[in-house]
């Protein structure tokens, strides 16, 4: 017995004494592991493609006859007319459904014209001039081919939902009791096999991004009603056949068993033999390489069907089931929640996973014994056993849970019992792709939705409502919302085919999805992520870059011979190579900078994540020079800044034009840090979630680091007080002077009496100018200017971007201090996904054996530290304060000369952007709010000079006289772009971002 191992058949055999009336039994047990293993090995020589190259199967020639039927290859034609015709039936009212096309990279207008080609050749489809129109874009397969989809979103809101029934999953398993041998067949191009009624094909236009419209003769993929109309054709063809065949949807089951005297082989032959004559017949098709045939057990709508009846199919445990030993008692306590949640209805179970909850107990001392983790063994193999997971009911409700975190998405899908109890049917989870992890909290969120519904097809496919819980609340409104990302438009049609709401479900109570998308093994690959993927993008792009490929070399292998320049040569001792990324020291002072290979998009990317994220905040050319300078060297890299920043789309129409100054007072420069603060408000901002309208601005005077603070606009004194005391009070006390203007929530007799009490002075601004407080509001425009570059997609959603905001003013170098605010207060630099350092310089210093703790010599390195630290302080704010003074003494003398007026001369057909202000709201923005909209939108091409007022090619849309003076409008840095409309606000925003994504995908491919 020592030799067997896991797979061996042990043979067990019960001796019984001469005369005993016991029987002799044996018995034969093999580990479940391979037993698993070798029912999918004979699954998979019962596909199609397999049997055909095994002429002694039973089936071979049955598949050799019917091989224009069973293919990898079937024909491409138009179908008869079998009586069933797909139907839109429209909402009584609807007008036409009508939506832009968009460009798409040649790649796929290439292929989307070679498909329609073919299609056109087929006779599906032909040219259309209907009024209805629906884009078409691609989607990669796995197996890397393209998928055609159609956006029919407007279409499918228009439509009738069909009352179709869908099968009974229930009564199609009843149907198959007693059967002993299976095959499934997979239609091909089923949508295809169905016309149109002959009255809706003008609604099917989809046009494509070369310049055509089409119109399907055949029922097209994406329909909200197709799986019914699909349904109900192949349940008409094989009702005569219901004893021996069940259909569901596009997979069609053939069941037999032994009787009449034949093998159960022989009439499953007859029965195949039947079902491939009938779609012969109606000209169907099935795949072949996905088809099984004569089998013990096949896949059967989410389960395994089998002669021995159905059992749950062991992928869908396995994301519980493979729950890695927990380290940590937060780790343990997600997953007994999880456990808990799946087993309230459990026999026993509080017994058993007593050692587990004892360690979870506030003095518990962590300790991983062995009790213990019998216990977590006992619980996981529990999980997997048949009472966990529910026989779906389709009576009733589905409803399910998803949930993403920054490191894996899960979701489960869930019903509620004849005894009011909510049971599990399923549970997925998986971690994120590389890609994936770069997505936004909204995208990945999304994304585990779009994942529990691709996992849970089978159950939630058809018209009979369900409810997805989320805890992004966002979500809720992500089908309808006018504003989408490229993603979320590729996404559409597949969302369209099922019928769902999405419903808020805090993070607390979505304890099953959240505790599956939150494995502490996923969690420690996230965490082991620590090396932003740029710089191994650069280390790639050396060997492209002929100049630096030879520096590297010769820098990591002093010895062997290289050949360089004279130049390279003389500047050698300046450039360093660590961990294959080459440094070059600009000056003998400065630090080490990554060199940047000649590569144009690794040098856009590297000016996108410091020119347009939102910890950026598209400032201006100074301050992203200065954040890009800060880690990364090219030459010239000051003119890639500026053309960068020049031609930036959403700068142009966010940042306000030159204008005229009134003259300038300024205010004395403080002493240090948060010693004066300026204080004011920004009203008029879009209600956000919560109904803020405003933001309340703290800035230290002296370093410029600001403070927000998002407010109602019924914001009252006492309110703005205790925001103060939690954004500025408890981080760096009571300063000795506010300067804000007269708002009487400054002025009122609290405010008043507060500061009366804490010894400090209300400072008020000179009465009808508050630019006398000059920073606060020149940080107010930059600060509207920033939220209208970040926010143009979701101009509502402006509140969640102010960490991010605060962030990038925050660290911005400031014109008059020379420094960034974060410097000059804590004398650092922040870490962002730009700055994040390799992976090789995370490691701390090496441990001194001798002195480990390091005590020896603590108070002599302590006070030599200490007073670096202090004079390098007390330095940077002496730079500061005397830089302040020069920028006020330049400023003042600026500001009090006449006022700048623009001069520039415009001429026939060029490029402009037009001032906002001369148009109407709602030819801007979408929104309510004229915050903020984009100060200037185009560009518009100059059609007519009349002195120095211009006439500009305005879309009749706007309803406004074309016809502007030199004032209203600025010269466009960039031909490319054309105005859009209300929309236009997000088309602004998502200017910068769609030019550096397309230049990452390019990359990508090559």
């Amino acid at each position: 017995m020592d030799s067997l191992k896991a797979g061996d058949l042990a043979e067990v055999v019960m001796l019984r004494p001469e005369g005993s009336s016991l029987e002799l039994n044996s018995s034969s047990v093999m580990d479940p592991e391979v037993l698993e293993d070798e029912r999918t090995s004979k699954r998979q020589t019962r596909y199609g493609a397999v049997i055909l190259k095994d002429p002694s199967d039973p089936y071979y020639a049955l598949l050799k006859e019917f091989s224009d039927v069973v293919s990898d290859d079937p024909p491409s034609v138009l179908p008869p007319d079998r009586g069933v015709r797909h139907e839109i039936d429209l909402v009584p009212g609807t007008k036409y459904c009508t939506t832009r096309q968009w460009p798409l990279p040649k790649e796929q207008v290439d292929v989307i014209d070679a498909f329609f080609t073919a299609k056109h050749a087929a006779g599906m489809v032909r040219e259309s001039k209907s009024p209805h129109s629906s884009p078409t874009f691609c989607v990669r397969k796995p197996n890397g081919k393209w998928r055609m989809v159609h956006a029919f979103n407007k279409l499918n809101a228009a439509t009738i939902p069909a009352s179709t029934p869908i099968p009974r999953k229930d009564v199609l398993q009843n149907n198959m009791a007693g059967c002993t041998i299976f095959s499934a067949l997979d239609m091909v191009d089923g949508y295809y096999q169905l016309l149109m009624r002959e009255s809706d094909i003008p609604l099917t236009a989809v046009s494509t991004p070369s310049g055509m419209l089409w119109e399907w003769l055949v029922m097209p993929q994406g329909l909200s009603n197709a799986p019914a109309t699909f349904n109900r054709l192949v349940t008409q063809f094989f009702r005569p056949m219901r004893q021996f065949v069940q259909t569901y949807f596009d997979d069609i089951f053939v069941l037999s068993r032994a009787s009449e005297g034949k093998t159960a082989v022989e009439a499953h032959l007859g029965h195949l033999r039947e079902v491939l004559l009938c779609m012969r017949e109606n000209r169907l098709y099935a795949n072949i390489n996905k088809c099984i045939f004569g089998a013990e057990e096949i896949p059967f709508l989410g389960c395994f069907l089998g002669k021995d009846g159905v059992r749950a199919d062991p992928e869908k445990v396995c994301a519980i089931a493979q729950w890695p030993v927990s380290v940590l008692q937060k780790d343990l306590r997600k997953w007994l929640g999880l456990a808990n949640y799946l087993h309230k209805y459990s026999a026993n179970y509080a017994e058993m996973a007593r050692p587990l909850t004892n360690l979870l107990k506030k003095d518990a001392v962590w300790s991983w014994t062995s009790e213990a983790q019998q216990a977590f063994e006992a619980i996981k193999s529990s999980l997997q056993s048949a009472p966990i997971l529910a026989l779906p009911d389709e009576e009733r409700p589905f409803s399910v849970v998803c949930d993403a975190s920054d490191f894996a998405i899960g979701c489960a899908l869930l019903q509620v019992d004849a005894e009011g109890r909510e049971r599990v049917v399923s549970f997925q989870s998986r971690q994120l792709k590389a890609a994936e992890k770069n997505y936004p909290v909204h995208d990945k969120e999304l994304l585990a939705m779009k994942y529990a519904l691709v996992k849970f097809r089978v159950h939630l496919l058809g018209q009979k409502p369900f409810v997805i819980y989320t805890d992004h609340a966002s979500l809720r409104t992500a089908t309808s919302s006018p504003h989408l990302s490229q993603r979320m438009a590729r996404w559409l049609s597949f969302f369209a085919e099922y019928n769902f709401t999405v419903e808020y479900k805090p993070g607390k109570q979505n304890v099953l999805a959240d505790a599956l998308s939150r494995r502490p093994d996923y969690e420690l690959a996230h965490l082991a992520y620590l090396e932003s993927p740029l710089y191994e993008l650069i280390r790639e792009a050396y060997a492209g870059d002929d100049d630096l490929a030879g520096l590297v070399e010769a820098l990591s292998a002093p010895d062997k011979a290289v050949e360089l320049t004279a130049r390279q040569r003389s500047r050698l001792h300046r450039y360093s190579v660590v961990e294959g990324l080459l440094y070059y020291q600009v000056d003998g002072g400065d630090e080490p900078r990554i060199v940047v290979p000649n590569d144009e998009d690794l040098r856009h990317r590297v000016l996108y994540e410091a020119h347009d994220t939102p910890l950026s905040g598209h400032l201006g050319r100074e301050k992203t020079y200065t954040s890009v300078a800060r880690n990364f060297w090219w030459p010239h890299m000051y003119k890639w800044v500026r053309k960068y920043v020049q031609t930036c789309e959403t700068c142009q129409r966010v940042k306000p034009a030159p204008s005229a100054s009134a003259p300038l007072m300024s205010l004395p420069v403080p002493a240090d840090c948060w010693r004066s603060v300026s204080m004011d408000f920004i009203f008029e901002l879009p209600a956000d979630a919560r109904g803020h309208t405003g933001i309340l601005v703290f800035v230290c005077r002296l370093s410029k680091m600001v403070r927000l603070a998002a407010v109602r606009k019924s914001v009252t004194a006492p309110q703005a007080a205790q925001l103060f005391v939690d954004n500025v009070f408890r981080h760096h006390g009571l300063p000795e002077a506010f300067v804000s203007d007269r708002d009487p929530r400054f002025v009122s007799h609290f405010w008043q009496h507060l500061f009366r009490l804490l010894g400090t002075r209300l400072d008020m601004s000179t009465a009808d100018h508050p630019q006398t407080d000059g920073q606060t509001e020149r940080v107010n425009r930059v600060l509207e200017d920033i939220l209208r570059s970040v926010c143009a997609a979701e101009p509502t959603k402006w509140s969640a971007l102010l960490p991010q905001v605060e962030f990038a003013l925050n660290n911005a170098v400031h014109s008059s201090t020379g420094f960034t605010p974060f410097y000059v207060n804590g004398l650092r630099h922040p870490r962002t996904p730009l700055t994040l350092p390799p992976a090789s310089n995370l490691g701390g210093g090496e441990a001194n054996a001798e002195d480990p703790r390091g005590l020896k010599g603590l108070r002599t390195s302590v006070k030599r530290n200490l007073l670096s630290f202090i004079e390098t302080g007390e330095a940077v704010r002496q730079r500061v304060r005397d830089a302040m003074a020069a920028a006020q003494d330049t400023q003042k003398e600026q500001s009090d000369r006449q006022g700048r007026k623009n001069t520039q001369v415009f001429k026939l057909g060029d490029q402009v952007l037009l001032n906002a202000k001369n148009l109407p709201t709602q030819a801007v923005s979408a929104v309510g709010s004229t915050k903020l909209r984009p100060r200037f939108v185009g560009p518009f091409t100059v059609i007519g000079v009349h002195g120095h007022a211009y006439t500009l090619d305005l879309p009749s849309s706007m309803a406004t006289h074309p016809t502007f003076y030199a004032l209203a409008i600025i010269r466009t840095s960039s031909s490319e772009g054309s105005w859009a409309g209300a929309g236009a606000g997000a088309g602004a925003g998502a200017g910068s971002g769609a030019r550096a994504a397309t230049r990452r995908a390019s990359r990508a491919s090559k």
